[in-house]
Order: C-alpha cells, then structure tokens, then sequence
C-alpha cells in the first residue's frame, strides 16, 4: 500500500489505521531527497512527526529489517518543550514498532538519574529538549559517537525561546557526516543562517496543505464588551459542549485567574502553564485524554507542541500577538480530517486590531455575538432530544421500575425530574450584554462601533416600579441585580428601565406588558434570589423620602486657594494669603541653603547647633 517506505514501518502504518499520507509525508519519501540533508517548512498538525520518522528510518536501518541490540544512539530528535518531546517519542515508538527500536527521551523537569541509567543501557533513538541533552552531553552520559541522523522539530520555536547555543553545542559535538533535518513552520533568517552552518547541500521542502488543514477549522470573531469577556468564554464552554476545549491566555496570572474562576463554575478544568512542575504538566494532560478534565487553560509556551486527540474547540481568551500564534493555537484542532472550531473574544476596541490580524493570517471568520444564555439553554435541549438513551430500547432488568416511577409520579413529572438531574452538574450560562452595534460612520466612511442605547431612560415607556429589599449597603450593584431579575424573573434586559439604589433598598422599571409575567415567574413568595423581597409598587417611589439625592445641575466651585470671583480678582491675593498665614518660630528664623555645589553651609542666623560628632578614628 505504502511505496517507498521501509516495510516494518510500513506494516505499523497500516496497523495504525493509516490509508493515506499527507503531503509533507510524501515529500520526504521523494527521490529528490535520499540520504540528503532537508529543511522542510510544515504547519502544526500536518504529520512531520511521522515524516521526520519515515525520512531517517533507510539511514537508521541501512537494509536491515531490524535494528541489533542497543548501543550508543543513531538518531537524536530535539523538541522546543517537554510536551513535545515526549509526544515525538511516543509517535516514534508505535512507528518503528515492528524494527524493535529502543526510544529514549531526556527533557527538562524528569529525572536525571533515570534518564542516564536508560542511556547506559543503550538507546537506538534519543528524544529531548536542548537543555536536558546538553546537559547529559557535558556529563558524558550521551555518547554522540555513533550517531547518524539529527532532527530539530519546530526549528524555529527553539530558536524564539533562545536555544540556539544549546543547539549549535549539540550539533557541533555530533559527527560531522550525520544527517540533518530541520523542521519549521516558517522559515526566518535565523533559521536559514543556521542550516547555511550545519547542513551540506540541503533539499529544500515546503509541504503544501496548509491551507487543508485550515479548512477544517471554523473561525469565529465574536465581539464583547470587555466587562463580558469571562462571561463570554463561560457561555462559549456552554454551548459547544467539546469533549476536550483550549482555552489561551498571554500570562501566567491570567491561566491561574480563568482556572480558579471556572472551577467554581464547575467546569472539569486543568492549567497548563510555565510554572508547573514536569509532574504536573504530564497529569493535566492525562487528565484532559482520559476525560477527567474537558477545559485546559494555557499559555503559548506552555501548549506548544501538545496533541489532544479529541480537541474540537480553541478558545483566545487573549489575543495573539502575531499570525503565526494564531495559527499554531488554532492548529491544536481541526487535525486528521476532524472539524474544529476557533473562537476569538474580541473586545469591541480591539476589533480594527483583529481585522488586521487575521487578514494577515490569511483567515476570514465569521463575526458573530457569543452564544447569549438562551442560546446556550436551546442547545443543551436540542443535545438531549438528540441523546441516544432515547432510542435504546428498555432493558428487562429497567422495566419494572420504569412502571413504578410512572405509576408514582406521572410522566410529565419523570420527564421533568430527568431535565434537572440532566442539568444539575452543568454551570448555568451568563447574561450578556450587547456590545454597540459595530457599522461605517457617516461622515469619514470608517468603520466604528457606536452606542445606540439612549443614556437616559425617560423614553422607557409605559412601565411599573418595583421595590426590592437590598440596596448599596448590601453591596446591591446593577451589574448582578439585572441577570438576577432576568434570570429568576422570565424577562431581558431590554425590559428593565432604570434602576434606583438607595441605602437599604432598590427601586427596578419594568416594562408594563412584562410586569404580569415577572410577578407569576418569582412566585407567591415573592423572593428573587435568598431573601431578596420585591414588592410591586401602585406608583412612583418617593426617592426624596427614601434617602435619594439627584446630583446638582451646577458647576462645581473653583478649588484653588481663596475666593473666585469675576469682579475685583486679584492674581496676587492667594499669594498674599499666604503671606498672612502665622509661620513658626524656626521657619521664620531659618536662612536659605547655600547654592554653591559641594557641602551646605549656614549663615550664622541659621538654624541652632547640634551636637558635633566626634571625628571617627582613622
């Protein structure tokens, strides 16, 4: 099936259930390459792992079938981070399988005992980050003798995160008539410089498919009033409902704020960050393959390389600074023929910045709002219509009970009861606000977002007022009291008018069609949230009586030092003020510093004498 490829190799490709090779595959199993040096320029996610392991497999074998017993390495792959690293030596170790290679990894964070004690019982290939290998290198652990092939995967990340002494170190300690491959999604000066020094006559390979790969990938742009943001990501997790989400933030701090903020959301989270141990990186992202965590929070560094397989949302919490970031978050989905989605949360200032980002990137996305709570609910209903428990058919073992939860109950009730339990564990979705509608202004035909709400409320309409029993000492905000009414009360945002917050109360504006309905949804009891208390008022709140003071109409008085007045203001009358003002004994008595550079001195009317010290021994 496989032409070209060394058969053991090909024999795991087929067992992994590979039909066809992608194009940076194929490119290296070209003529035009053989036992040549290359630098090949491939995206995240288009199968160089497998290609770089295709492509030094006829020099790492050189006829055999199988490789003898392990020795001093033949193959060494360096990896920007750890992640990476230890995927790379799992990908090579199901590929060359049936060759009975021995594969060692030497990465940063891991024990450095155990690594050696691995490499003295000898290692066919040996994966590793620059600084682990250099280190094993000075140490004498790492016998580079022998050594036949030399892979840099993503060349130009190590050289972004400064490796480029470690890795000319190590390639200058490896023999000089080794092979080299480098791997790099782009291919800057650096990178061109640095094989120009330690490659001879390299074939040059960019693997088209870029642009395949991207098409599996749904961008969406959706824009946000920077207080919503966190909201936004909440209803976006929501609505998606992934099996595994990646959610990227620019800082440490902000990963450790969004993973603390929805784990009290009861979203099944895990970070990934900088600052983590080895250990801890390696549970998070078993956590997020084995299904106990769905939300993975990191930074760029931090998520480089790694490769989930069920990953089917990326989320830019922040904005990348650069398309090439862009890419290579988005890259961690839509993989292997699989539909992904990225979604950026776009602040509605940033938007002009974001057009110019992804047009750079090449990406035209489909802007839209963030999914609204509603939106998020209609989903969750459709989710469980689509359920396949509904169209098992009952097991004899279900009957019975399913009889007496029917005859106890009824069936609107079991259906309801089912509705909750199947709610209960979810986080409830947030109430956005709507961000100015974002359209070409009129008079310089640029593209601007406006404000259309009116900043008052009087045009509100026929209304009713409401009183609720919380008010600024209770730290009573509008900000929490809107979603809390909307929520609890069946009605939007758009019905609510103006909201009055006094002391120990707050007076709310609703519209007067909606009234009727947010009486019958709180309830007799008449409690929106705790013990929150509305009452409906028959007509306008007294606000004087109720402790409220309207903000004068007024200019505020002049704040300077003595009276402001047109007639007869004198420039010289704060000064004179001043001068009136009563001085102390000392300061009336003290002279000016001398303006001589060097030590001060005093006049003889200066200040008294103090106590002179006596002149330390030499």
């Amino acid at each position: 099936m496989f032409e070209g490829i060394v058969p053991a190799l090909a024999e795991a490709l087929e067992k992994r259930g590979y039909s066809e090779l992608t194009s940076v595959q194929k490119a290296v199993l070209g003529s035009e390459l053989g036992q040549a040096d290359a630098l090949v320029s491939a995206q995240t996610g288009s199968g160089k792992t497998v290609a770089f392991g295709l492509a030094m497999a006829p020099t790492l074998l050189d006829g055999a079938a199988r490789f003898s017993h392990a020795g001093a390495p033949l193959a060494l792959a360096i990896a920007p981070t750890r992640e990476l690293a230890l995927q790379v030596a799992r990908e090579l170790e199901w590929l060359y399988e049936f060759t009975g290679a021995t594969v060692a990894t030497c990465v940063g964070g891991m024990d450095m005992r155990t690594e050696r004690r691995a490499l003295e019982r000898g290692a066919h290939i040996v994966v590793g980050t620059p600084g682990r290998l250099r280190d094993h290198i000075t140490r004498h652990a790492l016998d580079m003798a022998a050594l036949k092939a030399v892979v840099l995967d993503e060349a130009d990340e190590m050289l972004d995160l400064g490796f480029r002494e470690d890795l000319e170190f190590i390639l200058d300690a490896a023999p000089a008539d080794r092979r080299t491959l480098m791997f790099s999604a782009t291919v800057p000066r650096a990178i061109a410089t640095l094989a120009k020094g330690y490659q001879r006559d390299a074939v040059r390979i960019t693997a088209a498919g870029e642009e395949k790969q991207h098409h599996d990938i749904e961008y969406r742009a959706l824009s946000v009033l920077p207080s919503d943001r966190e909201n936004a990501i909440i209803n976006v997790l929501r609505y998606y409902e992934a099996r595994n989400a990646l959610v990227f933030c620019n800082t440490r701090a902000a990963v450790n704020h969004l993973t603390a903020r929805f784990n009290n959301r009861n979203f099944q989270v895990v970070a990934l960050s900088g600052e983590l141990s080895q250990n801890e990186r390696s549970h998070a992202l078993q956590a997020m393959r084995d299904g106990r965590a769905k939300v993975c929070i990191a930074t760029d560094v931090a998520a480089r390389g790694i490769d989930l397989p069920n990953l089917e949302l990326v989320v830019h919490a922040d904005l990348p600074t650069n398309p090439e970031t862009l890419l290579h978050r988005s890259g961690r989905t839509g993989r292997a023929g699989r539909k992904g989605v990225s979604a950026l949360i776009i602040p509605n200032h940033a938007r002009r910045r974001t057009e110019r980002l992804l047009q750079n990137a090449g990406i035209t996305p489909e802007w839209a709002s963030p999914p609204s709570a509603d939106e998020v609910i209609r989903r969750d209903n459709e989710r469980m219509l689509e359920d396949p428990a509904f169209t098992q058919p009952i097991r004899d073992e279900e009957r019975e009970f399913v009889a007496t939860l029917l005859e106890r109950h009824g069936a609107e009730q079991v259906a309801a009861a089912f509705l909750r339990f199947s709610r209960a564990g979810r986080s409830a979705p947030e109430y956005l606000s709507e961000p100015a509608p974002f359209k070409p202004s009129a008079e310089k035909g640029e593209r601007s977002y406006r404000d259309e709400q009116p900043s008052r409320r009087d045009d509100f309409g026929d209304s009713v007022w409401f009183s609720l029993s919380v008010g600024r000492r209770q730290n009573a905000e509008p900000r929490w009291l809107i979603p809390m009414l909307c929520r609890t009360g069946g009605i939007t945002k758009r019905e609510i008018g103006a909201i009055k917050m006094q002391p120990e109360e707050s007076f709310v504006q609703i519209a007067a069609d909606s009234a009727d309905r947010f009486v019958a949804a709180i309830g007799p009891d008449r409690k929106v949230q705790g013990n929150i208390v509305v009452k409906r008022l028959n007509a306008l709140p007294d606000l004087t009586r109720a402790g409220y003071a309207p903000p004068p109409s007024d200019r505020k008085p002049h704040r300077g030092k003595g009276n402001f007045h047109k007639e007869g203001f004198n420039k010289t009358a704060p000064k004179r003020a001043f001068e009136k003002r009563e001085k102390p004994a000392f300061a009336a008595e003290q002279k000016p510093w001398a303006t001589k550079p060097g030590k001060p001195k005093f006049e003889k009317s200066g200040p008294p004498k103090t106590k002179k010290l006596k002149k330390r021994p030499e």
